[in-house]
């Protein structure tokens, strides 16, 4: 072989080998195996579809991170976070999210969505509750349940989710005592998700209290027949935030990815998805974003956000007190105490 010859087979090797190292390069770059992101999270949310269907295809689309979510009540999805399992808690039961962060395991909350809690029961309402307030309702049932003892009147998850936090609250405004009417034999608990409460509550034709989002999804699949009776008073709002996992507490969590969700849930783009989700199903959102509510700063709504979803820190109603703040890449809303009266 001369040597222009053996010059010309050199050069068309290391083309070929630089071309095969390029594409080699290219395919691991999108390829890239997806980091995972463990989210602990509450029923009423994961039974909706909604963070398997939309949050988590989105998130791994933007930022080839996967979410992995532990779904239990609000009061497991502690327990869990607390355990280690997770690097951020997606909850709705203010009274356990505080406590959380005094503990110091949880930092940086933010709300990101709200719906309204309602009261389900047979079509033919036994109890006679349709269109009362909650506490006149939550008293017929009663009424009705001592005068019944041989059946399943109320059914309650009894799990320490958020829904049954909401609950043994209205059980107090209402005048009674929820570790009292357990006892009782027309009262039932499951210990599960809102899932199967419904379930439950639809086969026993009884009553439960239910997110409304959770309600519609399985009403529209055909899973329950129930009515919504009682849907109307400031103290049925129910308000969702993300709470991050302190780093500083359980080391070795991804506090990066997990705030970066936080940013994407509270963005124009994460609350446009909240928006949307079940519209076109249901003819009506199953979560309403939170945030053009509190930047709007006035309404009901606004107010009961504030009252019902925001902690009180000092002269003030934040979604986070800053004691619970740590390196922060967002902000955070505070307002006044005066807006909702105290």
């Amino acid at each position: 072989m001369n040597k222009r010859l053996k010059l010309g087979f050199l050069l068309a090797l290391i083309l070929v080998s630089f071309s095969y190292g390029c594409i080699g390069n290219s395919n691991e770059v999108a390829t890239a195996k997806p980091k995972v992101l463990t989210i602990s999270t509450t029923t009423s949310l994961y039974d909706t579809g909604i963070l398997e269907n939309v949050v988590a295809p989105i998130f791994k689309e933007k930022y080839n991170i996967e979410l992995r979510f532990i779904p239990k009540g609000t009061g497991g999805a502690i327990l869990d976070a607390k355990s280690g399992a997770s690097d951020a808690i997606l909850v709705h039961a203010l009274p356990k999210e505080q406590a959380f962060m005094e503990e110091g395991y949880g930092v940086n909350r933010k709300v990101f969505a709200y719906n309204f809690f309602v009261i389900v029961g047979p079509k033919d309402d036994p109890a006679g509750i349709r269109g009362l307030s909650v506490s006149e309702a939550l008293k017929k049932i009663v009424e009705y349940g001592r005068a019944h003892p041989d059946k399943i009147v109320w059914v309650s998850r009894d799990d320490g989710s958020g829904t049954n936090t909401k609950e043994i609250a209205l059980w107090k405004n209402a005048g009674f005592d929820f570790n009292e009417l357990k006892n009782e034999s027309w009262f039932g608990t499951t210990g599960a998700g809102m899932g199967n409460t419904l379930l439950y509550t639809s086969e026993r034709k009884a009553y439960t209290i239910s997110d409304i989002g959770t309600y519609l999804k399985y009403q529209k699949e055909g899973k329950i027949n129930l009515d919504v009776l009682v849907d109307k008073g400031e103290e049925l709002i129910n308000v969702y935030a993300i709470i991050i996992i302190n780093p500083k507490k359980i080391p070795g969590k991804d506090f990066k990815d997990a705030m970066l969700l936080a940013e994407w849930l509270t963005s124009d783009e994460g609350q446009k998805a909240i928006a949307e989700y079940g519209k076109d199903e249901f003819g009506r959102p199953l979560f309403y974003p939170a945030v053009p509510v509190l930047k709007g700063e006035q309404g009901d709504v606004f107010r009961w956000i504030l009252k019902y979803g925001f902690m009180k820190d000092g002269d003030k109603y934040t979604e986070c007190p800053e004691k619970f703040r740590y390196n922060a890449t967002y902000d955070f809303f505070e307002f006044p105490a005066s807006v909702v009266g105290g």
